[in-house]
């Protein structure tokens, strides 16, 4: 296990084992808030893993009672004080933001979400910009903003790509906590375990995404954004060209041959 030499006290904490980079969100008093300090750990890290060829799939996990809360309202508030009322710090931070998120999709691994707690606005957008989410039975998920007239806009992007659009104007309009059994009903979350279990059961599915063929599972999850964005005929037009150039790669001629061969495959990555 290789945990990067940082010490107990960083803000994002990193552990390498059996292929699976397992980033920690780390300032639990203070409810682990997408700082500017957070989103530039967190934009660090995923460029760091985007690169490093021994990573097959990252597990996103938090320490303390309360996975993400989201922005730190404080650091933000403090710019109402500039001479624009705080604009440029606002469009700088939020942009920063967004971007952090769309690493993730864009990253080459799998993304999975272990929440335990209570994942609340942009710590909500958070988890619905992973690839996959498993959450403890005590979890609690919610865009707040409403409440403080702050509509949760930008969370709303990624919760309109995982949710049925009355769910997710659902938890933007109403604002209300949404259990983990709501939250795997709506589809926000991929698995609903026995609190304290995420984690565990995180690092299960992680550990079956890192026994396939990387270089595959790159290739699905590129085309599998890229497509969602697309018409019909011209998703299945792009899918079409990405499965030809597929069926050329070596991994998947190998994984053809080991199952017409009745074998494990062998794969090149």
């Amino acid at each position: 296990m290789n945990a990067h030499h940082q010490p107990d006290t960083a803000i994002l904490l990193r552990e390498d084992a059996e292929g699976i980079a397992t980033l920690t969100l780390n300032r639990p008093q203070a409810r682990n808030p997408l700082s500017e300090a957070m989103l530039a750990a967190l934009s660090e890290a995923f460029t760091a893993i985007a690169a490093d060829r021994s990573v097959r799939a990252v597990i996103l996990a938090a320490a303390g009672p309360v996975f993400s809360a989201g922005h730190d309202l404080k650091e933000m508030t403090a710019h109402r004080a500039d001479a624009d009322r705080g604009r440029a710090y606002f469009e700088d931070i939020l942009g920063r933001c967004s971007a952090m998120m769309q690493q993730i999709t864009a990253l080459p691994q799998p993304v999975i979400a272990a929440v335990e707690g209570t994942a609340t606005a942009a710590g909500c957008q958070l988890v619905a910009s992973c690839d996959l989410a498993v959450t403890g039975s005590d979890a609690r998920f919610c865009t707040p903003g409403v409440h403080i007239g702050l509509f949760c806009s930008t969370p709303m992007v990624a919760l309109s790509r995982n949710l049925s659009a009355k769910h997710a104007m659902e938890m933007l309009l109403l604002g209300e906590m949404v259990p983990a059994d709501e939250a795997l009903r709506m589809g926000l979350v991929n698995r609903a375990v026995p609190a304290g279990g995420a984690l565990a059961e995180a690092r299960r599915l992680a550990a079956t995404i890192a026994a396939k063929s990387s270089a595959t599972v790159k290739i699905g999850k590129r085309a599998f954004y890229e497509q969602r964005e697309m018409g019909l005929k011209a998703a299945y037009d792009h899918a079409s060209a990405v499965m030809v150039e597929n069926m050329l790669a070596r991994d998947a001629e190998e994984g053809i041959g080991a199952f017409m061969e009745k074998r494990a495959p062998i794969w090149e990555s």
